[in-house]
């Protein structure tokens, strides 16, 4: 192990989400007559996602046509008893205003009735699916939830101390705990506004496209670079912990391992851990401490 230069950096707790996502809520009431679709399904952009009951939309756009229609013949009427001088320009105009309105009522109400089939506004995953069939809908109930899975950002709160600082580094990595993995982030993007209550802006970290494993929701922390320092750090597959010790197997010149105790601070930016006491510089430690212990036992037993 060497001394070398290793990215200081300032970490705070973060979630994923999708750069693109949709909710596509009811637009007209009625009972839920057809589901497509379930979370986890990919579907194109334009696909039947579900059916609603537009049977009352549908009245009410046969009611507005039927209304546009006697407008219509209100309105001829009054141009030609207009043109014979029969009825004044007021008249006139004030069938030709009931014409307008009833277009427009016309309009919205065959809209209205479009909306009994729900398609996918854009193309990727369902998320999440919030009705069932039969149940009713309401406009404005959210119906399904889909995100495009090619483009993904971390979220995080930065607190309003370290902004200055964070905005003059510009760069940042992303580690998942659970999986151990880390991204380089493609853009960091840090919002100009800050929170009244929490005192914190929100920064936006976006990770290249089609990631396996990240999805929306998922817990990470973000990492951002502030500095550089020289620091002996050991791959975190090298640790050994049991219990309250942790240790890893040092090697001398032959490859004989032995098994030290060591004390390890934070993980720097790139999954390795500072060691704080315990190993010096230019000794070697074994990357499979498992195998290694293993070893050590058979030798032991012979």
């Amino acid at each position: 192990m060497q001394l070398h230069d290793v990215d200081l950096s300032f970490p705070v707790e973060a979630t994923v989400e999708a750069v693109r996502q949709a909710t596509v809520a009811a637009q007209i009431p009625g009972r839920v007559l057809e589901v497509r679709v379930d979370a986890g399904q990919r579907v194109k952009q334009g696909e039947l996602l579900m059916r609603l009951d537009a049977r009352e939309a549908a009245g009410s756009d046969a009611s507005a046509r039927a209304t546009l229609a006697q407008a219509g013949a209100a309105y001829e009427r009054s141009r030609n008893l207009h043109t014979q001088k029969f009825i004044s320009q007021a008249a006139l105009d004030q069938a030709a205003a009931a014409f307008k309105a009833a277009q427009g009522a016309a309009a919205a109400t065959g809209a209205g009735a479009s909306h009994g089939v729900v398609t996918a506004p854009i193309a990727g995953v369902v998320a999440q699916r919030h009705v069932e069939p039969g149940e009713m809908a309401t406009p404005g109930l959210p119906l399904i939830t889909l995100f495009d899975p090619k483009g993904m950002r971390v979220i995080a709160s930065l607190p309003q101390y370290k902004l200055a600082e964070l905005r003059k580094a510009g760069r940042a990595r992303v580690e998942f705990p659970e999986t151990g993995k880390w991204i380089d982030v493609q853009r960091v993007e840090i919002l100009p506004t800050v929170d009244a209550r929490s005192r914190t802006a929100t920064a936006r970290l976006y990770l290249p496209e089609n990631l396996e494993g990240v999805v929306p929701g998922l817990y990470a922390r973000a990492h951002f670079t502030i500095g550089q320092a020289k620091k002996l750090t050991v791959p975190a597959a090298a640790v050994l912990r049991r219990g309250e010790v942790t240790a890893v197997y040092v090697l001398d010149d032959k490859g004989a391992a032995s098994l030290r105790q060591v004390r390890l601070g934070e993980s720097m930016a790139g999954g390795e851990l500072e060691v704080l006491a315990g190993l010096n510089s230019g000794e070697r430690v074994s990357l499979v401490p498992l195998k290694t212990g293993i070893d050590l036992k058979t030798l032991a037993a012979h």
